[in-house]
């Protein structure tokens, strides 16, 4: 019933934000979505379910480590704003990689397109694999569900809610799921809080907690999680995983000119580093409370899961029905925020960037959207089945190393448009892209002992940018920009 209700109010949302709705209201929402609602919507967006479970399941091994990343993705956006954002309004982009077509030509314009989209199917699938898992294990196991029908039906209702408005629904809907997911994580805290007898506020504080919340790696700069390994990745990974990546910059190029998509930006960027932080707090609360009440890691295929623990804790930890209520809220909310947003995006990139969008009229356009929507449903079915049975890791870390490798070559592909004048023999590009990449996926795989003990991170990915931007370099023809 929860679940019928909370799909009810998102039809609800779609039916008054589709009248009238056309290619551009699908796409880009008319140009006319107010900065503080996508800024407010983001940050659902961004978060997603890995951060609603995986993040909390992650202190137990690293305490708050992640914080630094964090840190890095906040000086990220500043980028994102006053680099990325100017060009793309400037040349008024729907799919931001047209700008890689009017700057290198068409295989530049492609390799961008498909880094794009098997990052985002990749990253999409991951998160809602990680949902799905929690919803199979925690609700439709009782109900003799088998998991991929879940998925399957996960899916559908993505499908059903987004396929006429598109982009202008989600930027409304985004907006109800993060009020939802912040509910959840705020009454979460107080309701754990009271069952530990402190406020979340006394965390950092209380000795119970010091091997929970260490926060900056210093000591060691071989370690995979050093703070400057972990800065330097996290600026990179909002660069990419952002400023970079369609689903994300299609929310901002709904705003109705550059001054409000930045400011929007900047909000969003300063909110979701408090409200990441008090992700981690849980963390710490929800690892206590499961210590001091003999709740075991739960398993997954035998083996422990620390993204299992918090809907253990919330559902079966003996805090009454309301936190387990409030816990499946959030985590659905989760789950739809960040899914429905990419399905749209790989509608609206596959469209412009593969199918030669501008040469159909508008009946075909239409036909073609729709087909394509439907297509990607089908996609992401498909991957988040496949997961369940190749992923054996913590998923928001799993979900950054695979960013590694996949948006390396957008770094680099945007930094030499903008940064150098230069035009590339645009025939030569994926040879380019495919030597950086496979040279990234083997030192990705280096053992430590290999590199004199040195833990590889996520600063993989703007290593890898770079390895771009140099080949780009050796391309490189005579004829430059003015």
């Amino acid at each position: 019933m929860l679940i019928l209700g909370y799909f009810t109010v998102l039809m609800g949302i779609a039916y008054f934000t589709s009248i009238n709705a056309d290619n551009q209201t699908f796409f880009t929402a008319n140009r006319s979505s107010p900065w503080y609602l996508v800024a407010f919507g983001m940050v659902g967006a961004s978060l997603s379910g890995v951060t609603f479970i995986s993040v909390p399941g992650w202190v137990g091994d690293s305490g708050f480590s992640y914080f630094q990343v964090v840190l890095g993705y906040w000086a990220g956006y500043f980028i994102v704003s006053f680099v990325l954002l100017p060009v793309y309004y400037k040349q008024k982009l729907t799919s931001i990689y047209e700008y890689l077509k009017k700057r290198f030509g068409n295989n530049s314009h492609k390799v961008g397109a498909v880094s794009f989209f098997i990052s985002r199917v990749l990253g999409a699938s991951f998160r809602l694999f990680l949902v799905a898992i929690v919803l199979q294990q925690f609700v439709f196991d009782a109900w003799g569900v088998p998991f991929e029908i879940t998925v399957i039906l996960s899916i559908i209702l993505i499908w059903v809610y987004t396929q006429k408005g598109g982009i202008k629904t989600i930027v409304w809907t985004d907006t109800l799921q993060t009020m939802l997911m912040l509910m959840a994580v705020g009454l979460s805290l107080y309701y754990i809080g009271n069952e530990l007898n402190l406020s979340p506020f006394e965390v950092l504080s209380d000795p119970r907690f010091d091997r929970l919340t260490e926060i900056w790696v210093t000591d060691d700069f071989l370690a995979r999680n050093h703070f400057l390994k972990s800065f330097i990745g996290g600026v990179f990974i909002t660069i990419c995983m952002t400023g970079l990546d369609q689903d994300m910059m299609q929310k901002n190029l709904t705003c109705i000119n550059l001054k409000a998509a930045q400011t929007n930006m900047v909000v969003f960027s300063l909110v979701l580093v408090v409200v990441t932080f008090l992700f981690l707090v849980l963390g710490a609360m929800i690892f206590l409370f499961a210590e001091q009440n003999g709740i075991a890691m739960p398993l997954m295929e035998g083996r422990p899961k620390s993204d299992l623990l918090f809907p253990e804790v919330a559902l079966y930890g003996g805090l009454g029905i309301g936190v387990g209520i409030i816990f499946l809220l959030g985590l659905i909310a989760a789950a739809y925020s960040s899914a429905d947003s990419a399905l749209t995006s790989l509608t609206t990139s596959f469209c412009i960037d593969f199918l030669k969008w501008d040469q159909k009229d508008e009946k075909q356009q239409k036909i073609i959207r729709r087909k394509t929507h439907l297509g990607m449903s089908v996609l992401l079915i498909v991957v988040v089945i496949l997961f369940k049975y190749v992923l054996d890791r913590n998923v928001i870390d799993g979900l950054l190393t695979v960013a590694s490798y996949t948006y390396g070559p957008l770094l680099g592909l945007f930094a030499f448009g903008i940064f150098t004048p230069f035009q590339i023999d645009d025939r030569k590009v994926w040879y380019v892209v495919s030597l950086s990449i496979l040279l990234i996926i083997l030192l990705g795989n280096l053992p430590p002992t290999a590199l004199g003990g040195y833990q590889i991170g996520y600063e993989l990915l703007p290593i890898n940018g770079l390895l771009t931007f140099v080949g780009l370099l050796l391309i490189k023809s005579k004829k430059t920009t003015t």
